[in-house]
């Protein structure tokens, strides 16, 4: 099965049995609030709110939310509220963790700490899905928020991490593309050389439950037309559903250019610890937010 847009996706969770858990981090934030209380309202979640009480309390009367008192945990710092975060969900009383109104480097360190944290040992990684109107599916793209330069072995983990979200959402074999300019090995272009290897690593099983094409043009990947009037013969070209970047820098151009260039819709994510992190970037508005619990909710 694919999934066509992100109304699917909230169909899909509508279905589930029970409603999943949030810790909030540093909860005092009417954006992040307004994204959290549309997914409870749509019993999609149960949040947990961390962070100052009486800020947190102020945000909810203003938007006439409503949350009984045990579900909000009073922590004055930030640090100590991402820690909160991550004992919550080793006490399984959250399922997946929220950055709120808190810096992204001290969530992490609660995240990877060597005792306290819930690392798996994985390499993590941005996993962020796009609703194209142009395309005829969901798009994943990573890594854009987390990897800065990926070499081959990252590359397999990243590829490993996104098709494990898309296993937990219901597919069977995601198709994957690994990005670069040409369609053909050089070797003074790396990325076409990782690319490459990591195909036939999985042609050797290496890489499990995914068909994989590299090195494929952004064109050939998109569009069957292009492939055919190239000559390019691939299960992949113009039904991709995962498109590896390069790097970091290509990987957040191409998902902001399709969001603010090609009214693009998007949810993203880091995967790669014991639960889903939703930590979308300052700028991304209510609807990014609410889509990305929707999608974290949805892949626990």
């Amino acid at each position: 099965m694919v999934i066509r847009n992100f109304d699917e996706l909230i169909r899909k969770v509508w279905n589930f049995d029970k409603k999943r858990k949030v810790a909030v981090v540093v909860a005092e934030d009417q954006h992040t609030l307004e994204a959290v209380f549309k997914a409870k309202e749509d019993n999609i979640l149960d949040p947990i709110l961390i962070g100052n009480k009486d800020r947190i309390k102020k945000i909810l009367d203003t938007k006439n939310y409503s949350l009984e008192d045990e579900s909000i945990i009073d922590v004055e710092d930030e640090v100590a509220a991402a820690y909160k975060g991550v004992e919550l969900v080793k006490m399984n009383r959250a399922d997946f963790i929220m950055k709120g109104k808190i810096q992204t480097a001290d969530l992490l360190k609660a995240v990877v700490h060597k005792e306290k944290g819930i690392r798996t040992g994985n390499l993590m990684s941005h996993f962020a899905i796009l609703e194209v109107p142009t395309y005829h599916k969901l798009l994943v793209i990573t890594d854009g928020g987390m990897v800065m330069y990926p070499d081959k072995e990252e590359k397999k983990q990243i590829i490993e991490n996104a098709v494990g979200i898309l296993t937990a959402l219901g597919y069977e074999k995601p198709k994957v593309g690994i990005l670069s300019a040409v369609e053909k090995v050089n070797p003074k272009m790396q990325e076409t050389v990782d690319a490459d290897e990591l195909k036939q690593m999985n042609e050797k099983g290496q890489i499990k439950d995914c068909v994989i094409e590299g090195p494929i043009s952004y064109d050939l990947a998109m569009n069957r037309q292009s492939a055919e009037i190239k000559g390019f013969n691939s299960p992949v070209a113009g039904d991709v559903d995962i498109l590896i970047t390069p790097n970091m820098t290509s990987g957040n151009v191409l998902a902001k250019s399709l969001i603010y260039s090609g009214n693009s819709k998007m949810a993203g994510l880091i995967v790669g610890a014991q639960v889903p992190i939703v930590l979308t970037s300052r700028g991304a508005s209510t609807e990014e937010k609410y889509l990305s619990l929707v999608l974290s909710a949805a892949a626990v």
